[in-house]
């Protein structure tokens, strides 16, 4: 019999019109002579396998569904949902409690990497070179004076915990940094604001492919708004070049970078790392992790596995058969 997987998508966050996105890539591409594949949606009005029209309930006691009569209980979650509770550790415990498999990171890593001031602290206690920064509460306010005489402009004001760049603003003159924080907490009561590090940005996708953490090729990234936002993420308001048009130097030390930051995060699964090269220093920089990557036709894992020289079909398949590995 062919495994049962349960594709999630949906989420409770902003970033739930990105999950369904990358849920109709992978859909499309998962090997069904392989895998059984169905479509959770994980939504704030209840969980639901989506079987054309029909929502069929999920029983949360077991993450099970019945159709026919008949109970089917899945043997891997195959994870698509970006945000919360797929990307923050919340399902991952729930799955480790019902002892299921599934592709992400644990719920120790997918939780510390939602905070992005702690996986810029524990990335920095590995050795990691980060930007400099602050950690800011909405209970407890911070004068933009305050900021500004411990951090130097431009700088970049980010939701802690959110992702796809929502509510994220740059702050290039000191006027602009009060309504750069009322944008970031409507999306969250804690912001982190970080200095502006000069250099080429890139991204790249790492996982584990028997066995061996395995790099995908690099890709650059030249936003054609002020930075790499949303619109420059999912709607082609940026130029993406992969692989990167990049020496052999500058490529070998962003690739041990991302394998070092994969391994010193105890990651699973495929994330993408998110680096800026400072050629002055001929340092690359960490900005974040994102442990669920959007798989989305505009997003560059896509095209950072065809650019490796293989498919998605197989890509999707490896992936599965990590997780699988651990039932």
């Amino acid at each position: 019999m062919k495994p049962k997987i349960a594709l999630i998508t949906g989420g409770y966050s902003n970033e739930a019109i990105v999950s369904y996105k990358s849920a109709r890539t992978i859909e499309n591409n998962v090997d069904k002579d392989k895998y059984d594949l169905y479509k959770i949606d994980i939504h704030p009005a209840g969980w639901f396998y989506l079987n054309g029209e029909e929502k069929v309930p999920v029983d949360k006691n077991d993450f099970s569904i019945t159709l026919n009569g008949n109970k089917i209980t899945f043997d891997a979650v195959l994870v698509g949902l970006h945000g919360t509770p797929g990307e923050d550790g919340k399902l991952q415990g729930y799955f480790d409690l019902l002892n299921i498999p599934y592709t992400s990171c644990d719920a120790a890593t997918s939780a510390l990497t939602m905070n992005k001031r702690y996986t810029v602290a524990v990335a920095a206690f590995g050795g990691i070179s980060v930007a400099k920064s602050l950690h800011l509460f909405r209970d407890f306010p911070t004068p933009a004076a305050e900021i500004l005489a411990q951090l130097s402009l431009p700088l970049f004001v980010k939701p802690n915990s959110g992702g796809s760049s929502i509510g994220m603003s740059r702050v290039d003159k000191a006027e602009e940094l009060a309504p750069a924080l009322e944008k970031a907490f409507k999306e969250d009561s804690q912001v982190l604001v970080e200095e502006f590090i000069s250099g080429r940005e890139f991204t790249v996708g790492v996982y584990r492919k028997n066995g061996t953490v395995t790099v995908l090729p690099i890709t650059e990234i030249k936003a054609l708004n002020h930075f790499f936002d949303f619109e420059a993420k999912y709607e082609g308001k940026s130029v993406e070049t992969t692989p990167a048009e990049i020496v052999p130097e500058m490529k070998e030390k962003i690739e041990n970078t991302v394998k070092n930051i994969y391994e010193v995060f105890n990651c699973r699964g495929v994330v993408r790392v998110d680096i800026i090269f400072n050629e002055e220093k001929n340092v690359p920089y960490m900005l974040e992790i994102n442990t669920v990557p959007g798989q989305s036709d505009a997003s560059v894992i896509p095209q950072q596995v065809r650019a490796s020289g293989g498919n998605l079909k197989d890509f999707y398949g490896e992936i599965i058969q990590e997780a699988l590995a651990r039932k």
